[in-house]
């Protein structure tokens, strides 16, 4: 979640972010309930203080702005895509050196990015999600592809050497198509940007669209929907019917006319939105406006620093589709903490049921339900993921190795399943493909993807825990069989 320029390990950051958890904490403890010296790791957690309730209706907003600008699906996104990840001898990034220890999981497939994206200081990469969420044959078409988020790392210093960077754009999202090989390029994947936003009216009425302040730090498809982690209020809703297009003749130098005979501007990377009657988009092709919400039922007793409080509303860290079971979905959320002797709070996991005839979080009389929570084991996680019982956790720490972690349900709490296993620096979430679908009995992925730009920000040019940017997955059997 953080880069390695923000080090969690500072004397200021953690007493400043404990000292204000900590009293947070103990105002809220009236009214949330047990001090967080109650709650032991692994321990069953209050599963309620994950259920979530619909947030505003955007759905007037989201039709004004398809009846303006033409919309597109994922299917032209991923054949049009103009950026190309490398994967094979071509891949030379690197993330997974020789360990902490000396034994790390090398990844069984890894993609990397296009240079700009692999070196940009703007934009951090977090989320991952993919069709085998999406769908029971784990196709899309004929395709399986990939979706990553990316949060800006809007600061003032950034943009004062780059001012292309500034204003803060906010989530961007890409759509990759692991397995098509470019043509005359075989170990070319292509790829394609899209900008997230808000939509609303503004104050003369009209449909317009602003950038989503978001860590974005997890991603979840289910059907049509994505899924997108809100750290303190719950979740942002996406519909993949709805992608606004705002170039769809694909020349750039100029605007295009829209469907409500105004026109869109693609060049102008200051603006977005409806402006002077003119589309903007930061310079994004495709937008995609949030089409709903859930918000926490429960109290928010957390800060939006790294440590946590024991009782309330969790963070949305983390996001995950489980889809072992067929007849019941569900959402994994789990959330980010910073523990130490002061606050030794580690976070939680819980469940939130899909309903698969929508695609939607599953409601009765409109609230959703989370079905189990438990304390995590251990502190620091970045994802989590769950399949046939099995928790997955990827945790990291700086320009260290990372830790993928297993866990299992024993006795009514979450305990820890077999060793640690040494992973890549700086991985974020967690998605697993399935190999369940048309092509039944394929390999089981356990896709993820790291942060940390390769630069020289000390630590990341240390041959056993270098840094670099990739996107990779493990097989599920190798993670398996280690002890």
């Amino acid at each position: 979640m953080l880069t390695p320029h923000q080090p969690r390990t500072s004397p200021s950051f953690r007493h400043t972010g404990w000292v204000a958890a900590l009293a947070v904490a103990v105002l809220a403890i009236p009214v949330l309930g047990t001090p967080a010296s109650a709650a032991a790791p692994g321990d069953p957690a209050t599963a309620s203080s994950f259920n979530l309730k619909s947030g505003p209706d955007l759905s007037g907003e989201v039709a004004a702005l398809k009846a303006a600008l033409p919309t597109h699906g994922v299917q032209p996104l991923l054949d049009q895509g103009n950026r190309i990840a490398r994967t094979g001898a071509s891949c030379t990034a690197d993330p997974f050196g020789t360990g902490d220890d000396g034994a790390v999981l090398t990844a069984a497939r890894k993609l990397c990015w296009d240079g700009g994206d692999a070196d940009t200081e703007e934009w951090i990469p977090q989320g991952i999600t993919g069709v085998s969420d999406a769908q029971a044959d784990e196709l899309w078409g004929s395709r399986k592809p990939l979706v990553t988020a990316w949060y800006d790392k809007a600061s003032a210093g950034l943009c004062a050497t780059d001012p292309g960077t500034c204003p803060d754009k906010g989530v961007r999202l890409s759509f990759l198509d692991p397995d098509t090989p470019v043509t005359g390029a075989p170990d070319g994947r292509r790829y394609r940007h899209v900008l997230l936003a808000e939509p609303y009216f503004n104050s003369y009425g009209h449909a317009s669209y602003k950038a989503i302040d978001l860590h974005a730090g997890g991603i979840a498809w289910y059907k049509n929907y994505l899924y997108v982690a809100d750290t303190m209020n719950g979740l942002r809703v996406f519909d993949m019917r709805s992608i606004l297009d705002l170039n769809p003749d694909q020349n750039a130098s100029v605007d295009d006319t829209t469907l409500d005979g105004l026109k869109s501007n693609v060049t102008d990377e200051s603006k977005i939105g409806r402006q002077s009657n003119v589309y903007y988009s930061h310079t994004y092709r495709y937008v995609m406006p949030q089409v709903a919400s859930y918000k926490f039922v429960a109290a928010q007793g957390n800060s939006a620093a790294g440590t946590c409080v024991a009782t309330g509303a969790p963070k949305a860290s983390y996001i995950s589709i489980d889809r072992s079971a067929v007849a019941a979905p569900a959402l994994i959320m789990g959330e980010y903490c910073n523990s130490d002797t002061a606050n030794p709070q580690k976070g939680r996991v819980g469940a939130l049921p899909v309903d698969d005839a929508t695609g939607l979080l599953k409601t009765t009389t409109g609230t959703v339900t989370a079905t189990s929570a438990f304390y995590l084991p251990r502190d620091l996680t970045q994802g989590a993921a769950r399949y046939n019982g099995m928790y997955y956790f990827n945790r990291s720490y700086l320009d260290h190795s990372g830790s993928l972690r297993r866990a299992t349900v024993t006795g009514g709490r979450l305990v820890d399943y077999g060793n640690n296993i040494s992973n890549a620096v700086g991985p974020e979430d967690l998605y697993i493909e399935h190999g369940q679908g048309v092509l039944g009995g394929g390999t089981q992925y356990l896709w993820s993807l790291t942060e940390h730009r390769a630069d020289g920000t000390a630590g990341c040019t240390d041959a056993g825990s270098p840094c670099g940017r990739v996107i990779y997955a493990h097989r599920l059997s190798d993670v398996l069989a280690r002890p």
